[in-house]
């Protein structure tokens, strides 16, 4: 019995939506609705075949603890139980019931947006939040004005967008040409200017012409070719992981000449960005969300977007990485404004809105959130849900004004919150390998729960 003297520990009262059925473990499969026939369903086919053998809890892997960014591994991702569009009783008074109609009005009115002289960006912002239809062109236009790689101003569109392409082409030219062709062009520079000296005199430089920073065996730090040997090895890791980029998707891996194109564009802008970035460089895991941006802008329908996509998705590429880059940098890992404290973050948000849920995972448990919120942060969460979702959560990330690691934090929160009663009923072990292997979850509620959390008291 406890004495008067016994203060009890009080934990945070847990909201009651938080206690809704639709928290509990995967959902219930739902009959799927029919999409409406003005939008297109361009990506649809992404999604993997589905295994004909399901795997238990026994079958699943062991857990696996990563100490860098750098360790992550793409995992299987597991495949929706329901192609439904909502997956709560039509009873739950957190049901998010799905009006066709609301759906046409919101995506005419998004293209309506993309469609004016001037954009109102603002307005685009909220719009998009709520997804993106898949109607061809219009994803790639409203993630590229989001990102602010397109002005509210379109009769500049043209303008600018050829000012950009022109400055990429620069950088390959510039950044991926070999030590060889570089010695190569300045040998023929020299020789034009000996020619202009010397008339029809014409001859090759000479060895005692050739300087030092162009002789191989230089270890000068402006030696072209000290450059190109440390840049190997970086070059050698994206080619690994480009090669290892959406296996299950033929648009990226295969035989196919448009699969092997395809990769190739994902390594040279890699391999800029890497060369542009030395603080930097190149960690592994950026293909993963180099991916999504060239997937989207390849499947523009207008043959010059196309065509332009690696200049398009480089841009897009380096701004969306801007506002997550300090989680790259192992400089700054314990600082701040590096990794842990991003992850730090996301503990304490947690702890905020579901206090039992946290002290049950990190104090009972001992389930340190590095463990799994390396590879959730750093991703993006593209390996955590399908590409087909991985692309509308994603909508909602570039939308938010506020930048897009508050709403990532938001939504890896709310991944935890959706499972709640499997982790309160879990011990560190199954816990681990539930959060290492995410189930299959519907991402409309995941993203209403993540919303509910920017304006829900902690109290």
């Amino acid at each position: 019995m406890m004495s008067p003297n016994t203060t009890p520990t009080k934990h945070k009262k847990v909201p009651d939506w938080l206690n809704s059925s639709l928290w509990s473990t995967t959902p219930q499969p739902q009959p799927p609705s029919p999409p409406p026939t003005t939008v297109s369903t361009t990506v649809n086919h992404l999604d993997p075949p589905p295994s004909s053998d399901s795997s238990s809890d026994n079958d699943s892997p062991r857990p696996i603890i990563p100490t860098r960014p750098d360790s992550i591994s793409p995992k299987p991702k597991p495949e929706p139980e329901s192609n439904g569009t909502t997956s709560t009783s039509p009873n739950s008074p957190d049901s998010i019931p799905v009006v066709v109609d609301d759906d046409i009005a919101h995506h005419s009115q998004l293209i309506l947006q993309v469609s004016k002289k001037v954009v109102n960006v603002k307005e685009i912002r909220s719009l998009a939040t709520m997804g993106v239809p898949d109607t061809p062109g219009l994803r790639s236009t409203v993630w590229k004005l989001l990102l602010g790689y397109l002005s509210s101003d379109r009769a500049m569109w043209q303008a600018e967008l050829a000012k950009k392409r022109l400055q990429y082409q620069q950088f390959k030219d510039d950044l991926l040409m070999s030590p060889s062709e570089i010695t190569r062009k300045l040998e023929q520079a020299a020789i034009f200017e000996n020619d202009e000296l010397k008339g029809d005199s014409r001859c090759l430089l000479s060895r005692s012409e050739v300087t030092q920073d162009e002789h191989p065996l230089s270890l000068g730090q402006s030696s072209v070719w000290n450059m190109f040997f440390k840049d190997t090895e970086i070059i050698e890791q994206i080619d690994r992981d480009v090669k290892r980029t959406h296996p299950d998707l033929l648009f990226f891996s295969g035989d196919t000449v448009s699969a092997k194109s395809n990769q190739e564009a994902l390594r040279s802008i890699l391999i800029v960005f890497a060369k542009l970035n030395p603080g930097i460089r190149y960690v592994q895991g950026m293909n993963e969300i180099l991916a999504p941006l060239y997937y989207i802008f390849k499947s523009d329908p207008d043959a010059e977007s196309a065509a332009a996509v690696e200049a398009d998705a480089f841009f897009c590429f380096v701004e969306l990485l801007s506002g997550f880059r300090d989680n790259f940098c192992q400089q700054l890992d314990n600082s701040v404004v590096g990794i842990r404290s991003t992850i730090t973050k996301l503990s304490l948000l947690l702890k905020e809105h579901d206090e039992e849920l946290w002290r049950h995972l990190e104090v009972t448990c001992k389930v340190n959130p590095q463990f799994y919120a390396f590879r959730w942060i750093t991703l993006l969460l593209t390996q955590e849900f399908s590409f087909t979702d991985s692309l509308r959560i994603w909508d909602t990330l570039l939308s938010d004004p506020e930048g897009p690691q508050e709403t990532l934090l938001r939504i890896c929160c709310a991944m935890l919150i959706l499972i709640r009663r499997r982790l309160l009923a879990g011990d560190f072990t199954s816990n681990l390998k539930l959060l290492q292997n995410y189930p299959a979850s519907n991402i409309s509620h995941l993203l209403y729960v993540a919303n509910k959390l920017r304006a829900l008291p902690s109290s």
